[in-house]
């Protein structure tokens, strides 16, 4: 019985062997898969919109993503976040003195003003 098991092991291992190596059929190693692309990248002609980052979906790799689609889409997100930013900080930065500039003119004016 053991002599069995030891022959079935060797004959399992030795079909497992020839399958990855090639058996003869296509004359080498398994054929090498063309690896997968991001297939909706970020858009380069307008700004990222919340559907753009909803719908991105990066290609699994052997150890997860792949790590070059992960970082061109984050790159470009902060690009735009820091755009948006500092349109933010300047809008606000316009209304702060558009509103202290129609507080000052809606103030009474003093006798010593007159």
């Amino acid at each position: 019985m053991f002599l069995f098991l030891v022959v079935a092991l060797a004959v399992v291992v030795a079909a497992v062997t020839l399958a990855v190596v090639g058996g003869g059929e296509g004359g080498g190693p398994l054929p090498e898969a063309a690896p997968e692309r991001l297939q909706d990248p970020l858009p380069l002609d307008r700004p990222v919109h919340r559907a753009d980052v909803d719908s991105l979906r990066f290609p699994l790799a052997a150890r997860g993503y792949r790590m070059a689609d992960v970082d061109d889409a984050l790159s470009r997100l902060g690009a735009e976040l820091a755009e948006r930013d500092a349109r933010i900080a300047d809008l606000e930065s316009a209304l702060a003195g558009a509103r202290s500039g129609a507080r000052l003119s809606m103030e009474k004016p003093t006798e010593e003003d007159r």
